[in-house]
Protein backbone atom coordinates (compact mmCIF):
# COMPACT_ATOMS: atom_id res chain seq x y z
CA UNK A 1 0.00 0.00 0.00
CA UNK A 2 1.59 3.51 -0.87
CA UNK A 3 1.27 6.23 1.52
CA UNK A 4 -0.71 9.42 1.17
CA UNK A 5 1.42 12.39 0.59
CA UNK A 6 -0.83 15.89 0.49
CA UNK A 7 0.38 18.06 -2.51
CA UNK A 8 2.37 20.81 -0.59
CA UNK A 9 0.66 23.72 -2.92
CA UNK A 10 -2.76 22.71 -1.49
CA UNK A 11 -4.42 25.52 0.96
CA UNK A 12 -7.43 23.18 1.87
CA UNK A 13 -7.52 23.40 5.86
CA UNK A 14 -9.29 19.50 6.10
CA UNK A 15 -6.84 16.64 3.82
CA UNK A 16 -6.92 13.01 3.95
CA UNK A 17 -10.88 12.26 3.89
CA UNK A 18 -11.97 9.91 1.71
CA UNK A 19 -12.56 11.04 -2.14
CA UNK A 20 -15.68 12.04 -2.26
CA UNK A 21 -15.60 14.09 0.62
CA UNK A 22 -12.01 15.31 -0.73
CA UNK A 23 -13.32 16.82 -3.75
CA UNK A 24 -16.72 18.14 -1.40
CA UNK A 25 -14.10 20.38 0.98
CA UNK A 26 -12.45 21.83 -2.27
CA UNK A 27 -14.71 24.53 -1.61
CA UNK A 28 -14.12 25.96 2.55
CA UNK A 29 -15.46 28.61 4.80
CA UNK A 30 -14.18 32.34 3.77
CA UNK A 31 -15.50 35.45 2.91
CA UNK A 32 -16.37 35.00 0.25
CA UNK A 33 -16.20 31.08 0.04
CA UNK A 34 -13.03 29.59 -1.03
CA UNK A 35 -12.58 27.34 -3.61
CA UNK A 36 -9.98 25.37 -5.01
CA UNK A 37 -11.35 24.46 -8.20
CA UNK A 38 -11.99 27.89 -9.51
CA UNK A 39 -7.85 28.64 -9.20
CA UNK A 40 -5.98 27.64 -12.88
CA UNK A 41 -4.07 25.04 -10.69
CA UNK A 42 -6.32 24.16 -8.31
CA UNK A 43 -7.64 21.14 -10.60
CA UNK A 44 -4.07 19.61 -11.02
CA UNK A 45 -3.66 20.36 -7.11
CA UNK A 46 -6.49 18.27 -6.15
CA UNK A 47 -5.92 15.05 -8.41
CA UNK A 48 -2.37 15.29 -6.98
CA UNK A 49 -3.32 15.10 -3.05
CA UNK A 50 -5.99 13.00 -4.94
CA UNK A 51 -3.42 10.82 -5.94
CA UNK A 52 -4.89 10.88 -9.22
CA UNK A 53 -2.31 13.23 -11.04
CA UNK A 54 -0.79 10.06 -13.21
CA UNK A 55 -4.26 8.86 -13.93
CA UNK A 56 -6.48 11.27 -14.70
CA UNK A 57 -5.91 14.49 -17.14
CA UNK A 58 -5.87 17.96 -15.41
CA UNK A 59 -7.95 19.83 -18.63
CA UNK A 60 -11.16 21.75 -19.13
CA UNK A 61 -13.31 18.51 -19.65
CA UNK A 62 -11.85 17.23 -16.68
CA UNK A 63 -12.26 20.13 -14.27
CA UNK A 64 -15.98 20.29 -16.19
CA UNK A 65 -17.07 16.45 -15.36
CA UNK A 66 -15.28 17.30 -11.78
CA UNK A 67 -17.54 20.17 -10.72
CA UNK A 68 -20.28 18.35 -12.26
CA UNK A 69 -19.79 15.59 -9.65
CA UNK A 70 -18.76 17.93 -6.89
CA UNK A 71 -22.71 19.22 -6.92
CA UNK A 72 -23.74 15.56 -7.49
CA UNK A 73 -22.13 14.82 -4.31
CA UNK A 74 -22.91 17.94 -2.57
CA UNK A 75 -26.70 17.86 -3.62
CA UNK A 76 -26.64 14.39 -1.64
CA UNK A 77 -25.03 15.13 0.92
CA UNK A 78 -27.13 18.41 2.09
CA UNK A 79 -29.89 15.43 1.83
CA UNK A 80 -27.47 13.44 4.58
CA UNK A 81 -27.03 16.67 6.26
CA UNK A 82 -31.30 17.51 6.85
CA UNK A 83 -31.31 14.07 8.35
CA UNK A 84 -32.61 12.18 5.23
CA UNK A 85 -31.32 9.62 2.45
CA UNK A 86 -30.50 10.94 -1.30
CA UNK A 87 -33.75 11.30 -2.45
CA UNK A 88 -34.43 10.63 -7.02
CA UNK A 89 -32.86 14.07 -7.75
CA UNK A 90 -29.55 13.18 -6.17
CA UNK A 91 -29.28 9.72 -7.19
CA UNK A 92 -29.71 10.75 -10.62
CA UNK A 93 -26.68 13.25 -10.30
CA UNK A 94 -24.79 10.65 -9.02
CA UNK A 95 -26.10 7.97 -11.30
CA UNK A 96 -25.73 10.50 -14.81
CA UNK A 97 -21.56 10.25 -13.35
CA UNK A 98 -21.81 6.68 -12.91
CA UNK A 99 -23.24 6.11 -16.30
CA UNK A 100 -19.44 6.94 -17.96
CA UNK A 101 -17.33 4.09 -16.98
CA UNK A 102 -18.01 0.52 -15.43
CA UNK A 103 -15.70 -1.99 -13.32
CA UNK A 104 -14.20 -4.70 -15.07
CA UNK A 105 -13.39 -7.81 -13.63
CA UNK A 106 -10.28 -9.82 -15.03
CA UNK A 107 -8.50 -12.95 -13.74
CA UNK A 108 -4.99 -13.25 -12.79
CA UNK A 109 -2.66 -15.55 -11.20
CA UNK A 110 -2.87 -13.48 -8.11
CA UNK A 111 -6.15 -13.55 -8.16
CA UNK A 112 -9.26 -11.22 -9.43
CA UNK A 113 -7.99 -7.65 -10.41
CA UNK A 114 -10.91 -5.10 -10.88
CA UNK A 115 -9.84 -1.92 -13.58
CA UNK A 116 -12.00 1.06 -14.08
CA UNK A 117 -13.33 1.70 -17.06
CA UNK A 118 -14.51 5.35 -18.34
CA UNK A 119 -15.64 6.36 -21.85
CA UNK A 120 -13.90 9.01 -22.01
CA UNK A 121 -10.62 9.81 -19.58
CA UNK A 122 -12.03 13.20 -18.48
CA UNK A 123 -14.42 10.69 -16.39
CA UNK A 124 -12.24 8.97 -14.49
CA UNK A 125 -11.56 10.77 -11.35
CA UNK A 126 -15.22 11.58 -11.12
CA UNK A 127 -15.71 8.13 -11.77
CA UNK A 128 -14.09 7.41 -8.78
CA UNK A 129 -15.52 10.11 -6.43
CA UNK A 130 -19.36 8.57 -6.70
CA UNK A 131 -17.76 5.06 -6.71
CA UNK A 132 -16.20 5.75 -3.15
CA UNK A 133 -19.11 7.65 -2.13
CA UNK A 134 -21.36 4.81 -2.39
CA UNK A 135 -19.02 2.70 -0.90
CA UNK A 136 -19.20 5.44 2.06
CA UNK A 137 -23.08 5.43 1.93
CA UNK A 138 -22.49 1.80 2.50
CA UNK A 139 -20.54 1.60 5.14
CA UNK A 140 -23.88 4.29 6.65
CA UNK A 141 -24.87 6.95 6.04
CA UNK A 142 -25.02 8.84 9.58
CA UNK A 143 -21.02 8.50 9.48
CA UNK A 144 -20.96 11.38 6.50
CA UNK A 145 -21.17 14.78 8.59
CA UNK A 146 -20.96 18.06 8.00
CA UNK A 147 -18.65 19.75 10.60
CA UNK A 148 -20.57 21.18 13.83
CA UNK A 149 -18.86 24.90 13.84
CA UNK A 150 -21.50 26.86 12.47
CA UNK A 151 -18.89 29.03 10.68
CA UNK A 152 -17.36 25.36 8.70
CA UNK A 153 -18.89 24.47 5.60
CA UNK A 154 -16.62 21.58 5.70
CA UNK A 155 -17.27 17.44 5.61
CA UNK A 156 -15.80 14.19 7.06
CA UNK A 157 -16.15 10.55 7.56
CA UNK A 158 -16.50 9.70 11.07
CA UNK A 159 -15.03 6.79 11.92
CA UNK A 160 -14.79 7.15 15.54
CA UNK A 161 -15.93 3.60 17.19
CA UNK A 162 -19.50 5.38 18.69
CA UNK A 163 -20.01 7.86 15.73
CA UNK A 164 -20.00 11.10 17.73
CA UNK A 165 -17.18 12.68 16.01
CA UNK A 166 -18.35 16.62 15.70
CA UNK A 167 -15.84 18.42 14.23
CA UNK A 168 -14.00 18.49 10.99
CA UNK A 169 -10.61 19.37 13.15
CA UNK A 170 -11.22 19.44 16.84
CA UNK A 171 -7.98 21.79 16.88
CA UNK A 172 -9.37 24.12 14.75
CA UNK A 173 -13.45 24.13 15.13
CA UNK A 174 -14.14 22.29 18.23
CA UNK A 175 -11.41 24.93 20.50
CA UNK A 176 -13.04 27.71 18.33
CA UNK A 177 -16.60 26.15 19.71
CA UNK A 178 -15.22 26.03 23.15
CA UNK A 179 -14.01 29.12 23.54
CA UNK A 180 -16.92 30.63 22.59
CA UNK A 181 -19.13 28.87 25.03
CA UNK A 182 -16.55 29.96 27.70
CA UNK A 183 -16.52 33.19 26.69
CA UNK A 184 -20.49 33.50 27.32
CA UNK A 185 -20.15 31.73 30.56
CA UNK A 186 -17.64 34.21 31.75
CA UNK A 187 -19.03 37.69 30.16
CA UNK A 188 -20.61 39.68 33.14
Amino acid sequence: MTEWTADPRDPRPLLGEPLALDLLNTRWAGEPVNDLLAEPDGHAIWLSTAGLAGRCPADGPGLAALLETREAVRTAVRELDAGGLPGAGALAGLDAVLRHGRVRRTASAAGPVDRVEVDEPRWLASWLVVDDFLGLLAQGPGRIKKCAHEACILHFFDTSQNGRRRWCRMAVCGNRAKAARHYEKARP
